[in-house]
């Protein structure tokens, strides 16, 4: 199909050429000819084929296949070059025409004028379908950015409401439930009355019952496994990915407890998340380290090399998501500091209890209740 297009291309110009009723030079005919049989160098080099059919142009006879190398010049090629190959397509021809005809002031603005169409129009149209094509291509690629968008916060929201219900049967339904077990047990062993007995037994029965199906709601909710400590790495390596420039490093030792490495993820996801869209180019620096008995946490992001105005780092849309990381921080038993640097960066600073936090001992609490009373 390539072979034959590219044939179409050589052979309709040189018949328009050889067509011709009046053949200005001796020269016009070959010259032309030769520009035609040059045509298929303009996929690779539009300016070659643009720069051989000048001498056809001068002889009378070029227009053909300069229609052809312009348009694919106007794919091509940036907007100076349009411009000075359509000036050159114009004046060249329409110069020698009005220097060997003596033609007047209107004829010879109508022959420039023509020139300038004909070479004009050709570049525009290649111009006009490259930006289109360009223009396609980046509606295209923003459909699919904002698709990954919304099912990200699709994701991230039921993930939340997920966390949400996860909670509050936590705390509401399990630690009834397992007093429930318990006592209902104390006082079928307690008492001496057979039929409170039996409906202590079975109101056990029913709390164990009731245990369980928390258990499995919980399993159910929680499917995704929760990154911790251990993933730090690999997050830090997604960012690289990403074009981020981290320098990371790790002193911390052993790694901490679970829900303070869930703590310790989370606040380098949500400084890194911050530097990509407030800061964009700038290094961050993460490291961990141990001090006073305590995981520390700091990310500090150089100032971005753009203008004043872009500069602030996690500073300038953290809002929500470091109010939420206060939060986090805090139930994990730890302190929250983020700071405005006066160089343009910021910081963000997280001390973290390096032995078992309060998520930690609430869930070992629950944990163990919940078994107490299954057992009961």
């Amino acid at each position: 199909m390539v072979i034959l297009l590219e044939l179409l291309v050589v052979v309709v110009p040189a018949a328009m050429v050889l067509m011709a009723d009046y053949v200005p030079y001796t020269w016009s005919i070959p010259a032309a000819l030769a520009a035609c049989l040059l045509l298929p160098l303009r996929r690779w080099r539009p300016w070659t084929a643009a720069l051989a059919c000048l001498p056809g142009l001068v002889g009378g006879l070029g227009w053909p296949p300069t229609v052809v190398a312009m348009y694919r010049v106007g794919r091509k090629s940036s907007v100076p070059a349009m411009i000075t190959w359509v000036a050159l397509a114009t004046v060249c021809p329409s110069t020698l025409v009005v220097a060997t005809q003596h033609l007047g002031p209107g004829s010879a603005l109508l022959t420039f004028a023509f020139a300038l169409f004909m070479a004009g129009a050709p570049t525009a149209l290649g111009a006009l379908i490259t930006t289109r094509r360009q223009l396609t291509a980046s509606l295209a690629e923003a459909s699919r950015a904002r698709t990954a968008e919304l099912e990200a916060r699709e994701a991230g929201a039921r993930a939340s409401e997920r966390a949400r219900i996860a909670r509050e049967i936590h705390d509401a339904v399990g630690h009834h439930a397992t007093l429930i077990a318990v006592e209902s047990a104390a006082l079928a062993a307690t008492t001496e009355d057979g039929k409170t007995r039996e409906t202590a037994l079975r109101l056990r029965a029913l709390a164990k019952e009731a245990l369980s199906e928390m258990r499995a709601a919980l399993g159910l909710l929680n499917t995704e496994p929760t990154p911790g400590f251990d993933l730090i790495p690999s997050l830090v390596d997604r960012a690289r990915s990403a074009g981020l420039t981290v320098r990371y490093e790790d002193q911390s030792g052993p790694p901490p407890s679970p829900a303070t490495g869930r703590a310790a993820y989370r606040v380098i996801q949500e400084a890194l998340t911050n530097v990509t869209k407030h800061a964009p180019g700038a290094t961050v620096h993460v490291r961990l380290s141990k001090q006073d008995g305590s995981l520390r946490v700091l990310i500090v992001n150089d100032p971005p090399p753009l203008t004043s105005s872009d500069q602030g780092g996690s500073s300038g849309g953290g809002g929500h998501g470091l109010h939420g990381l206060t939060e986090r921080v805090a139930q994990a038993g730890g302190t929250l500091t983020t700071t405005a640097r006066s160089d343009g960066g910021f910081a963000v600073d997280a001390k973290l209890p390096s032995g078992p936090s309060k998520v930690d001992a609430d869930d070992s609490t629950f944990g163990g209740s919940a078994r107490n009373g299954a057992n009961a």
